[in-house]
């Protein structure tokens, strides 16, 4: 008897025909014979829709009791979801994360798993039952307070679970019917993968694909879980991520290319793009020795996530330098505001703040052994009229900024350009790609 972990995003259970259906879904794996463990996100957009109550009596929501408020909406799922697979006949009981032994910091609004201790869980499963859990939630011991793992942390929670519970696998169901080579939505033209590394998914995550969560990515690397991403509308196969080296990875595709006769070496995973970042630029640093480490001391007291940074070269007449940025909007505001209250200290002359940019990454392990990709990458952006505003790299990735409203342009343009275009258009279930 296989375990295995099941996780259903908020399209997937957004209104009672879907959670009926998902239900479905889940007896037919228990009736093959498996051990399941499913965790749930909120239905549709409720987490959204909570969180707008929230603004609308409070314009900076108390961080404790938003996680209180927020933590309802999978509350509400998993229940509801237990109650229809009950009624086809099979048993499932409902457990909260801090039921389920999700420990995490103390930290509101992006916790941390520090510890999985899931043996209310274990045991619904040693008695037969079928075992829902909620998504994206957690207990601190540190403050004895319910917490949240930020977007995206009910990827986050299946992870765990199938590594706490040394699951076979651990199916992330969404509505799209695996992996794309970029967003259907919006690249039409993408084409499903039907395996990928998780080295590759990991920079693919961190660029703005938002099939699966970068925190989720990082934890079954860690932890060896194999990822299998789904269609929940469909009994499609997906697309695999597996935990493999980079010489594993092309040998794997080198395999592939002589089983399906391709002569030529893909180059290019996917192409993410990514509209939640903002742009902070520190204006008129003195070009002197621990300037930076002072701001960037700033921002990680505010417990932001900085992408993108670039620093120019100082000029020679003023001895000044400007530094900027990329951060999650959520945390533009908060960063903006301690950077002011340290400005006389840190000595810089003012900010300036964009929020309506747009992140394109080019992803792919062959990016290593093939020269002339950026500048294919440039040229393809160039020529369509779109401006780079900001560059990075790493080893198989190519990130760039540039205006937000282009941004879906550019994402076709270069999809096309590396030749990933299918022959037909994707389809998409549902609309939200989780």
């Amino acid at each position: 008897m296989a375990l295995i972990v099941q996780k259903f995003g908020g399209s997937s259970v957004a209104d009672a025909e879907s959670i009926k259906r998902v239900a479905k879904r889940i007896v037919e794996t228990r009736q093959a014979g498996n051990e399941v463990v499913v965790a749930v996100s909120a239905m549709g957009d409720t987490t959204d829709e909570l969180i707008d109550l929230a603004h609308q009596v409070a314009l900076i929501p108390e961080p404790r009791e938003l996680d209180m408020l927020l933590t309802a909406g999978e509350r509400i799922s998993m229940a509801l979801l237990a109650m229809a697979i009950k009624t086809m006949g099979y048993d499932a009981r409902s457990f909260t994360g801090s039921q389920a032994g999700m420990i995490t910091d103390a930290v509101h609004g992006a916790a941390r798993i520090v510890d999985v201790t899931p043996g209310r869980v274990r045991e619904a499963l040693d008695e037969g039952a079928i075992a829902i859990v909620a998504g994206f939630q957690g207990f601190s011991r540190e403050s004895r307070d319910i917490t949240t793992l930020g977007r995206g942390g009910s990827d986050t929670t299946a992870v765990a679970l199938a590594a706490a519970l040394d699951a076979s696998v651990c199916e992330i169901y969404t509505d799209v019917d695996g992996i794309f080579t970029s967003d259907p939505r919006i690249v039409p033209l993408a084409q499903k993968i039907d395996t990928i590394s998780s080295e590759e998914m990991l920079e693919l995550a961190a660029a703005g694909a938002k099939v699966l969560h970068i925190r989720a990515v990082e934890y079954a690397r860690r932890h060896g879980v194999t990822l299998h991403v789904r269609s929940s509308f469909n009994n499609s196969e997906g697309t695999l991520v597996i935990n493999e080296t980079p010489d594993e990875t092309a040998a794997r595709i080198r395999r592939e290319m002589q089983e399906n006769g391709i002569v030529e070496e893909p180059i290019i995973s996917g192409v993410a793009t990514d509209l939640s970042e903002a742009k902070i630029t520190v204006v008129g640093v003195p070009d002197t020795l621990g300037k930076a480490a002072a701001i960037f001391d700033v921002v990680t007291k505010q417990n932001a996530n900085v992408d993108m940074i670039v620093q120019n070269v100082s000029a020679a007449a003023t001895g000044l330098t400007d530094i900027s940025f990329t951060l999650p909007k959520a945390d533009g505001q908060r960063v903006l505001q301690a950077l002011r209250s340290e400005q006389e200290t840190i000595g810089f002359q003012s900010l300036q703040y964009d929020d309506q940019i747009g992140k394109l990454a080019l992803v792919g392990a062959g990016m290593r052994t093939n020269t002339g990709v950026s500048a294919q990458l440039f040229r393809a952006l160039a020529d369509a009229g779109i401006n780079i505003g900001m560059i990075s790299t790493s080893e198989i990735r190519i990130s760039v900024v540039t205006r937000a409203d282009v941004l879906a342009e550019a994402a076709r343009v270069v999809h096309h350009a590396f030749g990933l275009d299918g022959d037909q258009q994707a389809v998409v279930y549902a609309g939200t790609g989780r």
